[in-house]
Parts: structure tokens; sequence; C-alpha cells
């Protein structure tokens, strides 16, 4: 079973564009951490509202990659295109 993970925010108004050099420079770590299956982002232009959905082995592969982020500084530097800190949200995939 897998998890997914949602992080909803508000990118700061005029951010955007350096937003996505910083994506673009950062979703290979991402997407290449153990644990990680897939990242997609999604980007609302009218309220500028972003979403990551991620999908991880488990909730702990997650948790190693935040507490990763974090001593990097990497999550300071996101957090720097946005209104406020992320809403994350985890759901384990159902086999029914």
């Amino acid at each position: 079973m897998t998890t997914w993970v949602t992080l909803e925010m508000t990118v700061r108004d005029g951010a955007f564009e350096a937003l996505s050099e910083f994506l673009k420079a950062n979703l290979a770590n991402v997407r290449g951490f153990d644990g990680a299956l897939s990242v997609t982002l999604f980007y609302d232009t009218a309220t500028r509202a972003f979403l990551i959905h991620e999908e991880w082995m488990s909730r702990e592969h997650h948790q190693a990659y935040l507490a990763f982020i974090e001593e990097k500084g990497v999550m300071a530097a996101l957090l720097g295109f946005m209104e406020g800190p992320p809403s994350v949200t985890y759901y384990e995939k159902l086999v029914m």
C-alpha cells in the first residue's frame, strides 16, 4: 500500500516565474529521493493556488524527505515563494 500526500498553498503575487525556476532545479531531487514514486504539480493562475501531489512508498519515507529538506534549507526556500505554510494531507491508498 502506498501513501499519497498533498501540499496546498498560495503563491505570492508575482512569484510564480521564480517558483517555476526553483522547481525545475529541484524536482529531480524529490523524484529521486528514497521512497518517492511520483510528484505532480498543479497551479490555478486565477487564484494562485498551488498543489503538489506526491505518491510515496510510506508516510515514513515522506517524513524522512521533509526532515531532509528542512535541514538543507530547501523547505524554507520553497516557502519563500508562498503566502504561508502548506496544508499537508496524507492519504493511504486503499486496495478494495
